[in-house]
């Protein structure tokens, strides 16, 4: 006895005790979906008899249920449920997620009900409580289908309920297994000419048929793509009998899809002989089929009345629909989901031109699923939240729209003429379509980001944000942040190389090339770290690609940001020219063109180091600098003039620990510190100098991030370094290259030149190298290994650790500095940075790049020492 229920669906089991459910449960379901009473007893009281906790327990048999119809799975209950009162909140939760309700019933005989539970050895019932259960289940299976049951099955014997096999059957709008590539067509509303000529565009081969069989259409796609109808075929346009011969003959090939549209099911109901008003074009429908023969309108209503209100495709990835649908919506049955799919969600109002006012649901879509709609006419494609309407009004004499996926493409054919005017004025004046930017509605939600976050990465799995965390990134990225638009990218940290063990050296290349070597790498690309600050550049082509691409509509065509997302200029006007000067550049070496692209993000450093850190070296550095050196001088001047009378000593134990030590050692001690003094504010005076105007800057751009369609990540880096220089630098002295080397970590010779470049660097005022492998993205099997490990040299580290960092008692304390925290912080950086910009190139929606982004803002919070 075969018993078909959907996938998704609420199995509702019905008997007296002792019919033999759980038995029957345990045997056809696994043991997850199936939520018992007596287990809920057990899992409140501790005891599965407890008849005392039955309200409690069924809260929580009711609660799990509901998260599990939620999160989509099929869900069995296992109770008596002999009562409508016991059923009733089970129905409504099966609607509630809009599911279908099943109903099996144990009808079997009371005798071997009182049998079987005579035999129980847990636990058994009085009587008279099966004689009641049975009388109750009697009443009750001929209301079952009235209270909401939309499948019932009973069953009369014992030898019924051992035949049973229960057959899982996929919801009509499942074509999961379905991965297109699909052509997904807008609404046609009769522009016949129009949908052959975009099909022909796109490829599809059409002939006349005049097989009736066939529909009046042969039409086959030679690379098989599918076509994908969002419904309204019909009303106001001039072809609707040949549009729907045309788009039957396509879904009865095989060669398309279709879903109904608003206007197709009004056309059915009047069809059908329902008294409906005859407005909004279905006059022209009504017109132009009766010229048709009764056979075909028969196929209309039939073709009409079979079409499922949405599919979901591609493994879940991809959702069509007339008007779109959310979330909880998607791939689930019922009437709700039905009328949303064809008319979207309405305020109950009409707008002064007498049309619905519909909520924006788009704007809060947060679903995994791209969604492809159409129903509201649009002078330009909508693209918000992984959701895209491409109704672009042909019959209002706009465009007809086809998106091709999975490529992420749009083509589309003009109107020929307005063949409806619409009740709402749908395009500008000129007759120019405008494009135009939904500001905020795809960006990241104060609830996108509240408590623990658990971020899906390409390169890293998933990556974990802490509560904590997240507030201390809110607070900036709500204060201090340049316009969220441009924020597709914040940089990672960087870890240093393992201490190294050499006299007087806390970093040496050696470490480095060694991290590397051992875990497979056998070239690195070593480039002169510059001592500025980090700063992520985008650059427009003009203001209107920044617009289009990044929704900009303060006019910018770039900015300049830093690592928090912060402008890096407090002057708008320098960083504007900062932009142009960067622009130029690329307009003479012709990038736009080579890279097919109107706007690239590059990872730079900004120089001098003075240019955003003159707070830092005014408060600490220059106060410790000064304050250090006036009183180390002092101090030495009054030890050398103490020296001159050779017979004095005196007991410094409170500064030698209970030692004496004559002048002269005392002397020397000071000479030192004061000279490690002048050494620390040499160093960090080399980094910083004047700036009264741009020219006083310099860039040195070390990443080209993306461009439109491409992220280099799977670019090495000498190929960053060389398309720097040939592309960016130019004859503008703002833009620099930066000096690097290519060295083989397992020859010997190789290591000991890249050795030598990277003292000549450190000696002569540098701040030391980045060590990178040669490929952007390296694995050794399953590890990630650090995207770069930085080598600073001996004076510069001076800075970070202090002006006496070099002492013997010091430099032995700090190389006990540990790395483990500092470089998993760095890669789950690297991993978010690197999501963040892929998800962009992608068109996701803005919110899912911001998601990342944050990530990498509150993984800054995390506590790490500031010197690593």
């Amino acid at each position: 006895m075969k018993l078909t229920v959907p996938e998704l669906s609420l199995i509702v089991l019905i008997g007296s005790s002792g019919c033999g459910k759980s038995t029957f449960a345990s045997k056809h379901f696994k043991p997850t979906e199936v939520i018992s009473s007596d287990f809920c007893r057990a899992l409140v009281s501790d005891d599965d008899n407890d008849q005392t906790v039955t309200n409690t327990a069924f809260e929580v048999l009711h609660y799990i249920a509901a998260k599990r119809l939620k999160l989509g799975k099929l869900t069995v209950v296992d109770a008596t449920n002999v009562q409508e009162a016991a059923r009733k909140p089970l129905v409504q939760l099966a609607r509630e997620y809009h599911c279908l309700p099943v109903a099996v019933v144990f009808d079997l005989p009371e005798r071997v009900c009182q049998d079987r539970n005579k035999n129980r050895t847990d636990r058994q019932v009085g009587e008279h409580v099966i004689r009641k259960h049975s009388q109750q289940l009697r009443k009750s299976i001929r209301t079952l289908q009235k209270e909401g049951f939309r499948y019932v099955y009973v069953l009369n014997s014992p030898e019924e309920v051992e035949q049973v096999v229960f057959e899982r059957q996929p919801l009509w709008n499942n074509l999961k297994h379905e991965h297109g590539p699909f052509d997904i067509i807008g609404d046609v509303h009769g522009c016949f000419d129009e949908l052959k000529s975009l099909l022909e565009k796109i490829g599809y081969c059409i002939e006349k048929d005049n097989e009736p069989v066939n529909g009046g259409y042969r039409v086959v796609h030679p690379e098989g793509r599918k076509a994908v109808f969002l419904g309204d075929l019909v009303d106001r346009g001039p072809g609707i009998a040949d549009v729907l011969k045309l788009v039957m003959s396509m879904v009865k090939s095989g060669s398309a899809l279709c879903v109904p549209g608003n206007h197709d099911i009004k056309l059915l109901k009047k069809l059908k002989g329902s008294n409906v008003q005859i407005t909004h074009g279905l006059d022209k429908t009504l017109e132009q089929l009766e010229n048709e023969s009764p056979v075909f309108i028969e196929e209309v209503k039939n073709f009409i009345d079979g079409l499922v209100s949405h599919y979901v495709l591609d493994d879940g990835k991809l959702v069509v629909a007339h008007a779109g649908l959310k979330e909880e919506l998607q791939g689930r049955g019922s009437g709700k989901v039905r009328e949303f799919a064809l008319y979207g969600e309405t305020t109950g109002e009409t707008d002064e031109y007498g049309l619905p006012v519909r909520y924006d649901w788009a704007s809060d879509y947060r679903g995994k699923a791209m969604v492809i709609y159409g129903h509201t006419p649009q002078a330009e494609i909508l693209n918000t939240n992984n959701t895209i309407n491409i109704d672009t009004g042909c019959v209002f004499g706009g465009k007809l729209t086809a998106y091709r996926y999975p490529e992420r493409e749009f083509l589309d054919v003009k109107a020929l003429e307005t063949y409806y005017e619409p009740a709402k004025p749908f395009l500008p004046e000129d007759d120019k379509v405008v494009f135009e930017v939904r500001e905020d509605s795809d960006m990241l939600d104060i609830n996108d980001v509240l408590g623990k976050r658990i971020i899906e990465t390409r390169l890293y799995n998933n990556i974990t944000i802490k509560e904590e965390n997240s507030i201390a990134a809110l607070e900036i990225m709500s204060r201090f942040a340049a316009d969220p638009h441009w924020l597709i990218y914040l940089p990672p940290t960087m870890s240093p190389c393992e201490t190294s063990k050499k006299e007087g050296m806390l970093e040496h290349p050696a470490e480095a090339f060694s991290y590397f070597s051992s875990r497979g790498v056998g070239r690195v690309v070593c480039e002169q770290k510059h001592m500025g600050s980090r700063a992520v550049v985008i650059v427009c082509k003009d203001e209107d690609a920044a617009k289009k691409r990044f929704g900009v509509v303060d006019g910018s065509a770039g900015i300049c940001y830093t690592r928090t997302g912060r402008h890096f200029f407090d002057d708008m006007e320098l960083e504007a020219s900062l932009i142009d000067r960067i622009r130029n550049a690329l307009n003479k070496s012709g990038f736009w063109n080579e890279f097919d692209t109107d706007w690239v993000c590059v990872d730079c450093e900004l120089m001098p180091w003075s240019a955003k850190a003159q707070v830092l070296l005014k408060d600490q550095y220059s106060a410790v600098g000064i304050s250090g050196r006036v009183s180390l001088d002092e101090a030495e001047r009054l030890l050398k003039q103490a020296s001159c009378n050779k017979n004095i000593s005196f007991d410094v134990s409170k500064q030698t620990s209970g030692q004496n030590a004559d002048i002269n050692s005392l002397l020397q001690r000071f000479s030192e510190r004061s000279d490690t003094m002048h050494k620390y504010v040499d160093s960090y005076r080399r980094y910083c100098w004047p700036v009264s105007s741009i020219d006083g800057l310099k860039l040195a751009p070390f990443h080209i991030l993306a461009t439109e369609g491409k992220v280099y990540s799977d670019k090495n880096h000498l190929w960053h370094m060389d398309t720097i220089a040939k592309y960016f630098t130019g004859d503008d002295n703002l833009i620099m290259a930066t000096n690097h080397i290519l060295v083989d970590v397992t020859d010997t010779v190789s290591i000991d030149k890249g050795i030598e470049w990277w003292e000549n660097l450190t000696s002569s005022g540098g701040e030391g190298m980045v060590v990178k492998p040669y490929d952007f993205i390296v694995k050794n099997n399953r590890e990630l290994l650090q995207p770069a490990v930085k080598c600073r040299g001996r004076e510069y580290l001076r800075i970070i650790y202090g002006p006496e960092y070099t002492m013997d008692e010091n430099i032995q304390r700090l190389r006990s500095r540990s790395l483990g925290k500092k470089r998993a912080l760095a890669l789950r950086e690297f991993a978010l940075s690197m999501e963040s910009l892929e998800r962009f190139v992608r068109h996701e929606p803005l919110y899912r790049v911001h998601e990342c982004v944050f990530g990498v803002l509150a993984l800054e919070s995390e506590p790490v020492d500031p010197r690593l």
